[in-house]
């Protein structure tokens, strides 16, 4: 890194100088299953990390008094957390919104900066870049399964600008990251809208419910209301709409459609890991030469149909292709096009929905620990297909949210892009502020 003022030091050296300020190890081993409850102290474990800046997803809890016991493995707002065993080179922030501590399992450890030496954020950037993350690697012990320790933590050399430039960096970078998380959280929100009016029309039928009882359906305008009975039906698929169809859903959703993609040719390829948990887009996607694999195109849904992918919710919508472009990926996959008058983002929220998943789930076969969902399976589910006047106004309302997700993800994609392009050029001072 290039300027007058550049230090070489150690993390150890920037670390705060309380005697709790670079901590891991062991300790974790104290905590027991019947350690956890519903609510307290929440506890950063492997499942936290790698949701970006900050450490997130679902926490284990443990009492104020356990964490009273531990208190020199807590770490507080501000502080940087590492994962010591498993996923090496992960490396996250306590958020500075949320609980005042947090206690670090056995296999992570923490840093409390001394903010006078150096800026958190900053040394976050730094452990994401390249060089850093070979670093960990090369200098992880290799015996069992590969881990790090406190002491090649406080040992890892950083070379760092003064700090009034450290914090420039860090804000610049992380404008990027804070607009990726607005996206990520407007994008969330769009997607449970679409699935909260799915669910309403297609599975609990309010609007119908709602006729029947004279009332006027919650948040629906008069043309809209008008296009849905005011009673229901018996039928092969149980109560449903009058004037609804009752079908099997291979006949109202095509299961596996056939999509031509010659072998040897170069197309865009999803790979499982890629297919999203959560949200309908996919995380990266890339041109390889087709071998053999499924096969899919714009519209359609993949689901993955192997454990634990299925039940960790993989699914995703295609919409990443050009125009008559077919894709490919896993095996795995299982390829829902909803059939006409049902517009293609009604297979994706059907594939997210709690009744699909539960039935497949049901219907898996195999071995344990490779448990597969056949795709006969669905020629049990029963779906109401609508008329095509309410599939058409289904369409009209979920279309913008779901364009609005894509052009959401692809400004993510592009900033992450950028991020990660500005990052080692503004760590090594190539580029000025």
């Amino acid at each position: 890194m290039g300027g007058d003022f550049v230090i070489e030091c150690t993390v150890g050296e920037v670390a705060a100088l309380s005697r709790n300020s670079l901590v891991g190890g062991p300790f974790g081993s104290n905590l027991v299953s019947s350690d956890y409850v519903p609510s307290g102290v929440p506890v950063i474990r492997g499942t936290n990390m790698g949701h970006g800046r900050w450490v997130d997803g679902e926490f284990a809890y443990v009492t104020p008094e356990k964490a009273d016991e531990l208190a020199a493995n807590c770490a507080k707002r501000g502080d940087l957390v590492f994962t010591q065993r498993g996923t090496l080179g992960q490396v996250a922030l306590v958020p500075q919104r949320g609980a005042d501590r947090y206690l670090i399992s056995q296999s992570q450890m923490k840093l409390t900066v001394d903010s006078k030496k150096a800026d958190a954020l900053f040394l976050y950037y730094i452990f994401t870049s390249p060089e850093q993350q070979a670093y960990i690697r090369q200098n992880a012990i290799q015996t069992g399964v590969p881990h790090t320790n406190l002491g090649i933590l406080r040992n890892t050399p950083l070379t760092l600008p003064p700090l009034a430039e450290q914090k420039a960096i860090a804000a610049v970078l992380g404008a990027l990251d804070d607009k990726i998380e607005l996206n990520r959280r407007m994008n969330a929100t769009l997607e449970a809208m679409a699935r909260a009016l799915f669910q309403s029309w297609f599975v609990d039928f309010d609007p119908v419910r709602a006729k029947l009882d004279g009332r006027q359906p919650v948040g629906m305008d008069e043309a809209t209301a008008a296009l849905f009975p005011d009673s229901f039906q018996d039928s092969e698929a149980g109560h449903i709409p009058n004037g609804w169809e009752p079908l099997r859903l291979p006949d109202a959703i095509e299961v596996n459609p056939r999509r031509l993609l010659k072998k040897g040719s170069v197309a865009p390829y999803l790979d499982m890991k890629n297919l999203p948990t959560q949200g309908h887009s996919a995380e990266e996607v890339i041109d390889r030469v087709f071998s053999s694999g499924t096969k899919f195109q714009n519209g359609d849904t993949l689901l993955a149909r192997i454990t634990p992918c299925l039940e960790n919710g993989k699914t995703g919508y295609v919409d990443f292709l050009d125009d008559g472009q077919v894709g490919w990926g896993s095996t795995e996959y299982i390829v829902f096009t909803p059939k006409s008058p049902l517009p293609p983002q009604f297979g994706y929220l059907l594939a997210r929905s709690d009744a699909l998943r539960s039935h497949a789930i049901q219907n898996m076969t195999g071995t344990s620990g490779r448990q597969r969902v056949p795709s006969e399976c669905f020629n049990t589910f029963w779906l109401a297909v609508p008329p095509s006047e309410v599939a058409r106004r289904f369409d009209e309302l979920t279309s913008p949210l779901m364009a609005k997700i894509k052009a959401n993800s692809t400004e993510s994609r592009t900033l992450a892009t950028l991020r990660d392009t500005l990052l080692p050029k503004l760590l090594r001072g190539e580029l000025s502020i």
